[in-house]
């Protein structure tokens, strides 16, 4: 039993303020294995008071300065990897399949932030104006629990090789994974109130930081509405606010693909992350004219599709991460068979074999039309939408027929033909040919999926400000 009563203020661990606690679950077992104290308005005040207070110092270190404390967190980070690791296996429910890797990921976020500082240039000559790029101040971070070691590390990282000093706001369901990292954290050694860390629910430690007048941004990574709340409240301080929001991304396989790889890789992309990712290729769009080749080779693929223990190396899909995620995909598959699409395989309540924990059946619908609510609306599930289309000019219609703009994949027999494609698509993303990924390069959405990018230059500019000086 893990009972966590601690938050991280000026470079300490300290008793929070705040008195109430939350149970921290095992998604597999659906077992209490701990509580967490969160903290409460007092304990954020403190903790943005310890952030300004360190600000003005951290602002003035040099480029080399802070690439070399980047380097030390990174080696803070990863000495803890396996730790991170199986914290995210017992209470996020990630199969070891995926979560072997989240330690190393999220202490490469250092690495590369420091590489990013590398490159840029923090000052500039352009006509007569030297351009100088300063750090914004105080950063507010609030991540997410769906890759909780992950989100809060590259942020982290970002800000800190801005100049910017940080508080922190992790989600409560993911305090085990939080108090590992917060341990390799401190053991680097850092100046005190560089990164402050406090538990604790949105609408009190999140809220906070939001309207509060001393942070002057918000970097937040979660659903489209809770952006917003965000927004609204950060409007009346005008913060620089990044947001990282929803998805409900199109993998759009053109009629010269390869289907017999192309349907299972866009399984793949839907069932990213158990189903629990923005980026989840969600809605597969296939020419109407070969629909039942579609629908037999995506069925296979689901069908073969391993869900179960975490532990278990062969498992693809674990649990959803809580009782509350777990009926809300239920109530989506409910959904889609009341709208009429076919449903070919999954369904609701627990796969075969399982008795316990918060376990969804892979599911995959046909004969979706893109105006039915399981096309439109972020299920963040196992749960997958094959939606036909006449030609590519509707295909093309049909992905950007939506509120979101994070990711899109295009499958095609020619890249070139699928970036001709991937072209015309309004996405922050597009992946052609596979799942890519470039960690330098700009993360973040069009429309409904957010505001501003992360990662590398782009991400490292959403921390800084111009001052241009004149003579």
């Amino acid at each position: 039993m893990r009972n966590i009563d601690i938050i991280y203020i000026n470079g300490a661990f300290v008793t929070p303020h705040g008195h109430e606690t939350a149970e921290l679950i095992n998604p597999a077992t659906e077992a209490v294995i701990g509580h967490v104290r969160l903290g409460d308005r007092e304990d954020t005040l403190r903790a943005i008071a310890a952030a300004k207070q360190a600000w003005p110092a951290y602002a003035r270190t040099s480029k080399a300065e802070r690439i070399a404390l980047l380097h030390r967190l990174h080696d803070a980070v990863l000495a803890r990897a396996d730790d991170i690791n199986a914290a995210t296996t017992e209470e996020y429910g990630g199969p070891v399949s995926r979560a072997a890797w989240v330690g190393a990921y999220a202490a490469k976020s250092f690495l590369l932030a420091a590489q990013t500082l590398q490159d840029y240039s923090l000052t500039r000559q352009i006509g007569s104006a030297q351009v100088v790029m300063e750090p914004v101040g105080v950063a507010g971070l609030i991540t997410p629990w769906n890759s909780n070691a992950g989100f809060i590390c590259n942020k982290l990282a970002t800000a800190l090789a801005a100049g910017c000093t940080v508080v922190i706001k992790p989600s409560e369901m993911s305090a085990i994974q939080t108090q590992v990292v917060t341990e390799a954290l401190h053991s680097a050694g850092l100046p005190p109130g560089l990164f402050n860390i406090v538990n604790g629910r949105g609408d009190v430690v999140g809220a906070e930081l939001s309207r509060h007048p001393d942070i002057a941004k918000i970097s937040f990574t979660g659903s489209t509405a809770v952006g917003k709340t965000i927004q609204r409240a950060g409007a009346d301080t005008l913060k620089r606010v990044t947001l990282e929001l929803g998805g409900k991304s199109p993998t759009v396989i053109l009629d010269d693909a390869d289907f017999a790889t192309a349907l299972p890789l866009a399984v793949t992309a839907g069932f990213q992350n158990s189903g629990q990712a923005c980026i989840a290729g969600t809605r597969i769009l296939v020419p109407e004219h070969r629909l039942d080749e579609a629908i037999a080779l995506a069925r296979a693929a689901v069908e073969r599709t391993q869900v179960g223990e975490p532990k278990d190396p062969q498992t693809q899909i674990g649990p959803m991460v809580s009782r509350k995620q777990w009926e809300r995909v239920q109530s989506y598959i409910r959904v889609g068979v009341a709208e009429g699409a076919q449903l070919i395989t999954g369904g609701e309540g627990l796969p075969a074999g399982i008795h316990a924990g918060f376990y969804v059946r892979p599911t995959l619908f046909a004969h979706v039309r893109n105006d039915m609510r399981i096309a439109r609306e972020e299920i963040f599930g196992p749960v997958l939408c094959i939606i036909t289309y006449r030609n590519e000019e509707d295909a093309i219609a049909i992905a950007n027929d939506t509120d979101y703009g994070l990711q899109a994949i295009v499958l095609s027999g020619s890249d070139e033909h699928a970036r001709a494609v991937g072209a015309q698509l309004r996405a922050g993303r597009v992946l052609i040919n596979g799942l890519h990924h470039e960690p330098l390069a700009p993360f973040g959405g069009f429309k409904q999926s957010g505001i501003g990018r992360e990662f590398g230059a782009f991400g490292l500019e959403a921390y800084l400000e111009p001052k241009s000086v004149i003579a």
